[in-house]
């Protein structure tokens, strides 16, 4: 088995490589002066099962681009198998047509990984079940609802006592299997969205007031509809919410939002590199996604179960 990490986020890939005890490949990805990529791998990979690891988070066509020429690469240089890890999905909110003459563009990249040359995909918390469909090879989901959950259970007395909160309709499902992991009541708030990323919150659904909340999701841009949210819950009578969201993308002025905001804490997993300044503000900390990856990794080398790290 060999690992190899492209520019998107080198952190998690060292992370990952420790926690697997298998060091990195070799490689070099670089940029020529008109800013084309170039990818050289400095090993012999002929016949290794190579496993890519790289977000296609900000620069999303970049980091993406980059995926495409490694997986190019470690074909022609012969690897049997090929897998593309990428912890953060890219372009998985545009998994449908929203209206006339729009792309599913999720579907085009899925084509091009698979047209590239890999073998089979591995992410996390898809932002629609539905995209993994869109690949024609095998495509593992991997869930941080137990992550979360253990987190919440070490940073908060009395978890059981905590209601989850999904922050919109869709996502029942993913804030469901934290709050079963907790044995704790479910809530759910009704978005209503006005445009890309402009939502607002229409009803609550379940009693809040007197509560300590946690919202669960999958992925917080500009956080204007978290913060929002959180604004709506605590007019509702809530006491304290918190927020838990796998995927950081946090563009823009996020950060300054959540700073200025009434939510007590955003907790993200390293899934996306992030800067200093959002890594050092006291209101966003982050968990590792690194053993859940490296886990998956092994077992999908080894040819064991995936889906039993969810049982």
């Amino acid at each position: 088995m060999k690992l190899l990490a492209g520019n998107s986020n080198r952190t998690l890939a060292q992370a990952v490589s420790t926690h697997l005890d298998v060091p990195l490949t070799k490689a070099q990805v670089k940029r020529f002066p008109d800013n084309e990529i170039w990818v050289t791998i400095d090993e012999n990979v002929r016949g290794e099962d190579v496993f890519v690891l790289q977000s296609t988070s900000y620069p999303a066509n970049d980091n993406l681009m980059e995926l495409l020429i490694c997986v190019d690469a470690l074909k022609r240089a012969s690897a049997k198998r090929i897998t593309a890890v990428l912890p953060y999905f890219g372009y998985a909110r545009q998994d449908r047509k929203t209206g006339g003459r729009t792309p599913i563009s999720a579907k085009l990249v899925a084509n091009l990984i698979t047209r590239a040359g890999a073998d089979r995909v591995l992410t996390m918390d898809l932002h629609s079940g539905q995209i993994q469909g869109f690949f024609d090879i095998p495509t593992d989901n991997l869930h941080a609802a137990p992550l979360m959950a253990q987190d919440i259970k070490t940073n908060y007395e009395k978890a059981n006592e905590l209601l989850i909160v999904s922050p919109d309709v869709g996502g029942v499902v993913r804030a469901l299997a934290v709050a079963s992991r907790l044995n704790a009541e479910l809530a759910i708030v009704d978005k209503r969205r006005s445009g890309p990323g402009k939502s607002e919150v229409a009803n609550i659904i379940g009693d809040v007031s007197g509560r300590r909340l946690i919202m669960f999701d999958d992925i917080v841009d500009s956080a204007g509809t978290l913060c929002s949210a959180a604004q709506s819950l605590i007019d509702a009578g809530a006491t304290e919410v918190s927020a838990y969201v796998t995927h950081g993308v946090l563009s823009g002025a996020a950060c300054e939002r959540v700073k200025n905001s009434v939510l007590k804490e955003l907790v993200i997993t390293d899934s996306i590199e992030q800067p200093d300044p959002i890594l050092g503000s006291t209101k966003i900390r982050q968990v590792s996604c690194a053993p859940l990856i490296g886990e998956a990794i092994r077992r999908i080398a080894n040819e064991e179960s995936v889906s039993k790290l969810f049982d």
